[in-house]
C-alpha cells in the first residue's frame, strides 16, 4: 500500500475504517468474530456496544443477516458461537447490488440490450 492509499484509509470512512476508529476499536474493542467476506465483529469490553470492520467498501448490505441480528443485539450468541439455523428456501446472502452492472432488470427495462416492446402502453404526446 503507497503512501496515499494509506493516507485515504485512515481519513475516509468509506475504505475500511478511519484513524479515530482504529484507536477506539484497539482500546475498547474485543474481537468477537470475522464473517466469510473477511468483515471484522467488535464489541466493547462491557458487551454493550457491538460493530463490524468492513474489509474493503463500506456497505451496510455486506452485513449477513446472521451477523446483523447479533449487531442489533436480536441475539446474544454471535454466528461464530452458535449458527442458526436456516430453513431451506432460504437464499445465501447477497450484497445490495443496485447500481451495478448484476443488478435485477425486469423484462421491458431500459437496461436490457433489446427491451421488449410494450404494446399495453401509449406514450403521451403534447399537441
Amino acid at each position: 500500500m503507497g503512501i496515499v492509499n494509506t493516507f485515504m484509509h485512515l481519513v475516509t470512512w468509506w475504505n475500511g475504517q478511519t484513524l479515530g476508529t482504529r484507536i477506539f476499536t484497539s482500546r475498547n474493542g474485543v474481537k468477537v468474530g470475522e464473517d466469510e467476506q473477511g468483515n471484522i465483529y467488535y464489541q466493547s469490553k462491557d458487551g454493550k456496544r457491538r460493530w463490524v470492520i468492513y474489509n474493503g467498501l463500506v456497505e451496510a448490505s455486506r452485513v449477513s443477516p446472521d451477523w446483523h441480528g447479533w449487531l442489533h443485539h436480536t441475539f446474544d450468541e454471535h454466528p461464530g458461537e452458535e449458527p442458526l439455523w436456516h430453513k431451506s428456501w432460504e437464499k445465501p446472502h447477497q450484497e445490495n447490488l443496485t447500481g451495478t452492472a448484476e443488478a435485477y432488470a425486469p423484462a421491458g427495462s431500459l437496461r436490457q440490450a433489446q427491451p421488449a416492446e410494450r404494446r399495453d402502453y401509449e406514450a403521451w404526446q403534447p399537441e
